[in-house]
């Protein structure tokens, strides 16, 4: 595949206002296959919302996180990506019957996109736009150029395992050139699946702007990682309440849940439930208070 897989690549045109991205998952990506079934066709939208979740996360200016959200009335019901400022990136999906191959209309049905901003301190941001074209990264261009009337333009590809995708964006408050934007996308448009999945980076990116000037900065590393963890499980069963909780140990002996994105396993008996709804903390044998 590539010298550095599961590595994203940032580099801008100077001269005329355009950032660009370049992302290559390998282990990353078969880490969140390994964790379910999905039929192919499946796996590739899944693997073009998780490219290209990663690649927005580079425009971002907090901490936090960005989840990009599919969700229609066909095959492939929901499907969620969530990728971080960190550059880790986790996510699923859910489908009914046999999914074929296809756009999105014929995996999807009549849906939408949700793409939500989720700074670690802050108000989230949530903009919406009909699931329309014939992938995700269509649907994604379509989002910035009415909701953000910010020009931009994704390539995206799965395979073997692999998802890679390529992103060019004007950076904003420049002056727009056209000659430029135009010049670059129309280099970008004919880059082929194959080259985005194998080719290292600096290859591919030689391969397509060779005449340009362009400023590659040092990859970044990007990883699957789940931040579910047994305190943000208690957090929910306690915004459920402590007659539901109650309720469902009395019939089934523990309150069980599972992960959706990584298959952990919690299990909270009735001793936990207690503990979960105790007013008082009493501080483990051998602590002190600090005052």
């Amino acid at each position: 595949m590539t010298d550095q897989p599961d590595r994203l690549h940032r580099f801008v045109f100077e001269q005329f206002g355009v950032r660009g991205e370049l992302l290559q998952m390998d282990a990353s990506f078969r880490a969140i296959l390994e964790r379910h079934a999905y039929p192919g066709p499946v796996q590739r939208p899944l693997g073009e919302a998780l490219a290209a979740a990663l690649l927005l996360t580079a425009t971002l200016k907090f901490e936090g996180s960005l989840i990009l959200q599919a969700q229609g009335d066909g095959p492939i019901r929901t499907l969620v990506a969530q990728a971080t400022n960190n550059r880790t990136v986790r996510g699923l999906a859910r489908w009914e019957g046999e999914v074929p191959h296809g756009d999105l209309a014929s995996q999807f049905g009549p849906g939408r996109l949700v793409l939500t901003l989720d700074p670690s301190r802050g108000e989230r941001y949530q903009g919406i736009v009909p699931l329309e074209g014939g992938g995700l990264g269509e649907a994604i261009e379509t989002y910035f150029g009415h909701s953000e009337q910010l020009p931009t333009r994704l390539w995206l590809a799965v395979g073997g395992g692999r998802a890679a995708g390529l992103m060019l964006q004007r950076i904003p408050g420049d002056s727009p050139d056209d000659d430029g934007w135009n010049r670059t996308t129309m280099l970008a448009d004919t880059v082929e699946e194959p080259e985005l999945l194998e080719l290292p980076a600096r290859d591919l990116l030689y391969r397509l702007f060779h005449e340009e000037d362009v400023r590659l900065f040092e990859p970044e590393p990007v990883a699957f990682r789940c931040d579910c963890s047994r305190g943000r499980i208690a957090e929910t069963l306690r915004a459920i309440g402590r007659d539901e909780v109650d309720d469902i140990i009395h019939e089934q002996g523990s309150v069980d849940v599972t992960c959706e994105f990584c298959n952990r396993d919690y299990s909270f008996d009735a001793i936990d439930a207690r503990e979960l709804f105790s007013d008082t903390v009493v501080p483990a044998q051998g602590s002190q208070l600090q005052h």
